[in-house]
């Protein structure tokens, strides 16, 4: 695992290999903590994409969002991805901003080996770690975080995560964040639940795993006025919504000047 002390605004050297990935189950698989339909990196884009509607334009978006900005479309900028998976972003990141100076963190080992498997050797910079470890101050021009949040407690968890994001942007830097949001309160969403669960049955997910996720087994989703109130603790302006599909939704945020 690299030295997560160095500078993260340094230039990127080479791609650094990262040691082999636990054998399944072990204590630093993503399946270790609970029986999940994201729980084995092989598949996992497949299965997101049979849960999440819209989720195969998302990060092609998420990318776009972040090139449109005054910070991260500068040439050569400094792009964090905070729990990079499998590497969807990176690879959507790579082909839209191939002069982007890209570090992808991820606490479990076997999603950084996955992502690295996948986007070959580059000029990316691959860490084991959490944006909270990261010595990262005003180091990065914008970030992503993909379904993230919702994995973390609220009880000072979330905070100390976006509070770390929100350190390690630049002034005016820009993060794009999504994540499942907690339902709103209204008579019609036992319809929008049931929605979903056909979605996903449609989309070829089993009946079983579909149940699971509905669940939302070891997830925390919070709701907009929770959410808001914590990214402006954490040192983030009011976010805007640019994505929403069921219970999904993705904000940009932004970091004052």
């Amino acid at each position: 695992m690299p030295s997560i002390a160095a500078s993260c605004c340094e230039p990127v050297g080479e791609n650094q290999t990262l040691p082999q990935p636990p054998s399944p189950g072990g204590p630093d698989s993503p399946g270790a903590a609970i029986d999940s339909p994201l729980s084995d990196t092989q598949g996992y884009d497949l299965v997101v994409q049979q849960l999440i509607p819209g989720y195969a334009s998302l990060a092609r978006l998420s990318v776009a969002l972040l090139t449109a900005s005054p910070r991260a479309g500068r040439d050569g900028a400094a792009v964090l991805v905070a729990g990079c998976g499998t590497g969807a972003e990176l690879v959507e990141a790579r082909a839209q901003r191939p002069d982007w100076r890209i570090t992808a963190i991820d606490p479990s080992l076997a999603m950084l080996q996955a992502a690295q498997r996948r986007l070959g050797d580059g000029t990316i910079q691959w860490q084991q770690a959490r944006v909270e470890e990261l010595h990262a101050e005003g180091c990065y021009a914008g970030a992503l975080s993909v379904l993230v949040l919702q994995s973390l407690p609220d009880d000072g968890t979330k905070l100390a995560f976006l509070s770390a994001l929100a350190r390690s942007l630049e002034p005016g830097g820009q993060l794009v964040l999504v994540d499942l949001m907690a339902p709103e309160r209204s008579p019609l969403q036992a319809q929008v639940q049931a929605a979903w669960l056909g979605f996903q049955r449609a989309s070829g997910l089993s009946e079983q795993a579909s149940r699971q996720a509905a669940l939302g087994q070891g997830l925390h989703p919070i709701g907009v006025a929770r959410l808001t109130a914590l990214v402006n603790a954490a040192g983030f302006g009011d976010p805007a919504r640019i994505f929403q599909a069921l219970g999904y939704e993705g904000f940009l945020l932004q970091r004052p000047a």
